[in-house]
């Protein structure tokens, strides 16, 4: 008895299969559809909204961004226009722009000296407390030693004290010590900041200990720890405080009024509002404005990729 079989034909050989002999097309369309269905999918429910929900929120967060920005533009364009009477609408347009401001500026001889003492205070008290903020946060955070918790949250209640209220008293206390007029009178009394130390405090808390058991296993000292493995992982915090800290160095104005009395040690803000007082022509005084926003602008350009890490990091851990 003899059994026949008949062929089945493939699907992959047939004309009209899905596979032809030129072989298969991926069908890209498709999977971009697919694609944005699951990214759709990804995002709760009430979050999606309606197109035009989306469209009202969009112009009116363009709105907001118009409002913050407006103010940095009018004072750019003021400060490029020539001396001569402020009319509005019409000083606002990009026309006619000159820089005789900035010239005056630059050409002013105390100038140059107020942009130096306002760099060295800023830069100076930027590393000043980063260290000292990073070292206490380690302690408080890793460290084991009778008192630790009391002596910290004693620390960090001095933020519940008012500025003004403690700046008579410092300031008497440098005098006595000769600190006034001086670098380092400006400069000391804002490097304990209960702020950073609380930050350092929280970030560093939330390290494993494993880190700095192995370490000590090794042969590693205190200071070796602290250098070669809890500031190779601060980084993100010490880019975000520096950045905090900075901007309010560049543009403090209380405490370097107080303690700076002669015009040689003035800071840039101190400086340009003296201006103000000796009848100074407006876009030389916004000239000035200019000169010293531009630092701070590129202060958070240069710590932004950090900056929200930072915060985040330091807000959840601990």
């Amino acid at each position: 008895m003899t059994t026949t079989t008949t062929p089945v034909k493939s699907p992959s050989t047939g004309a009209g299969g899905p596979t032809g002999s030129s072989g298969a097309k991926p069908d890209r369309r498709g999977e971009r559809r697919l694609r944005r269905e699951a990214e759709r999918d990804a995002v709760p429910h009430a979050m999606r909204g309606t197109r035009g929900g989306r469209i009202g929120r969009a112009v009116l967060l363009g709105l907001a961004a118009l409002v913050t920005v407006f103010p940095f533009y009018a004072m750019v364009v003021l400060s490029l226009k020539p001396s001569a009477a402020v009319e509005f609408p019409g000083s606002l347009l990009p026309w006619p722009l000159t820089g005789e401001a900035y010239d005056s500026v630059f050409r002013a001889q105390d100038v140059p000296r107020w942009v130096f003492n306002t760099l060295v205070y800023s830069l100076v008290s930027v590393v000043g407390t980063l260290l000292l903020a990073s070292l206490a946060g380690y302690a408080f955070a890793k460290k084991r030693f009778p008192g630790r918790e009391a002596m910290f949250w004693s620390f960090l209640s001095m933020v519940m004290v008012p500025y003004h209220v403690t700046m008579i008293p410092t300031f008497a206390m440098i005098a006595k010590l000769g600190g006034v007029d001086t670098y380092w009178g400006l400069i000391v009394p804002t490097l304990a900041n209960a702020q950073a130390v609380f930050l350092m405090r929280q970030f560093i808390k939330g390290l494993p200990d494993e880190l700095f058991e192995a370490a000590r296993l090794d042969g590693c000292n205190e200071w070796q720890i602290f250098r070669r493995i809890v500031l190779p992982l601060l980084k993100p915090i010490l880019a975000t405080l520096g950045v905090f800290v900075f901007l309010w160095h560049w543009n403090d104005f209380l405490w370097p009024l107080v303690i700076g009395q002669s015009t040689d040690m003035r800071t840039l803000t101190v400086g340009i509002a003296s201006l103000q007082q000796q009848n100074v022509p407006l876009n030389v005084v916004l000239s000035g404005s200019v000169i010293a926003f531009v630092p701070i602008f590129a202060a958070y350009l240069v710590g932004q990729r950090y900056f929200t890490e930072g915060v985040t990091a330091s807000g959840i851990k601990g």
